[in-house]
């Protein structure tokens, strides 16, 4: 059974989430996030994230997910995906080969950190 890219960023956040529950090494070498410095770290995030029904025309037209609320994870997941290539869109592609490890902690912290937004809105 094939699954989409999505489902698979979710379970293999989910397994890093319970490894470096169970591994103090695994705990270790993953970086730990600071809301207030991924809050100065946001703007290049809050110009599509941010803005309430959003939608971009690159590459294609569609809408921009709200990412506040998102669990912490799961971001970092995307954004190491994005960064490797493993997910394709050319401007978070871009966005992501800039972030190191502990901005991508400190973003996602930041965002989990939101209040979940509603996907109607």
């Amino acid at each position: 059974m094939k699954t989409s890219s999505t489902s698979g960023l979710v379970l293999a956040a989910l397994a890093l989430s319970a490894a470096s529950a169970t591994s103090p090494a695994s705990a270790q070498t993953q970086a730990s996030g600071n809301a207030d410095a991924g809050r100065q770290k946001s703007s290049m995030c809050m110009g599509c994230h941010n803005i309430p029904g959003y939608k971009t025309a690159f590459p294609a037209v569609y809408h921009v997910p709200k990412i506040d609320g998102q669990h912490a994870a799961y971001i970092v997941s995307a954004l190491k995906a994005y960064k490797s290539g493993e997910r394709r869109h050319p401007s978070m592609r871009a966005v992501a080969a800039s972030l190191s490890d502990q901005d991508m902690a400190d973003l996602a912290a930041f965002y989990a950190s939101g209040p979940a937004k509603s996907a109607s809105r």
